[in-house]
């Protein structure tokens, strides 16, 4: 069975997309730590991270270097962090949170609640910054 991820790129469930490649499809967090927390997933169904093949990784991993520099130019925040758990789903992502402290990424923070105009506002400035 598909992982929600999978729909997610396969278009059977609505997200909040930022970025896109053969590879990976990046978009937003409906359930953020912080504006513009973005998780960023390999198109191959892969369940733990470490168990991408090594080409799948490298791709993985430099797509999210191209999103996180975009959060970081469209997005206030000090740095952009990224956090691979995979407990949530499974299906291999990676986390990239904006913060302006440690705290920011505390997974056990409350979650923002944003609307949908906020969360179209901050995927398309992310976008844009590409």
């Amino acid at each position: 069975m598909a992982s929600i991820f999978t729909k997610i790129i396969n278009g059977e469930i609505p997200s909040y997309k930022v970025a896109e490649n053969e590879s990976c499809y990046a978009f937003l967090d409906i359930a953020p730590l912080k504006k513009g927390h973005v998780l960023v997933v390999p198109k191959k169904e892969v369940d733990n991270i470490f168990d991408l093949d090594d080409e799948s990784f490298e791709q993985l991993h430099l797509f999210s270097k191209k999103v996180a520099n975009a959060i970081k130019k469209s997005v206030p925040c000090i740095r952009v962090t990224s956090h691979v758990i995979g407990l949530e789903v499974p299906h291999a992502h990676i986390h990239l949170i904006p913060i302006h402290t440690m705290n920011d990424c505390d997974f056990t923070n409350p979650k923002l609640k944003l609307s949908k105009e906020e969360f179209e506002s901050i995927a398309l400035a992310i976008s844009k910054a590409l």
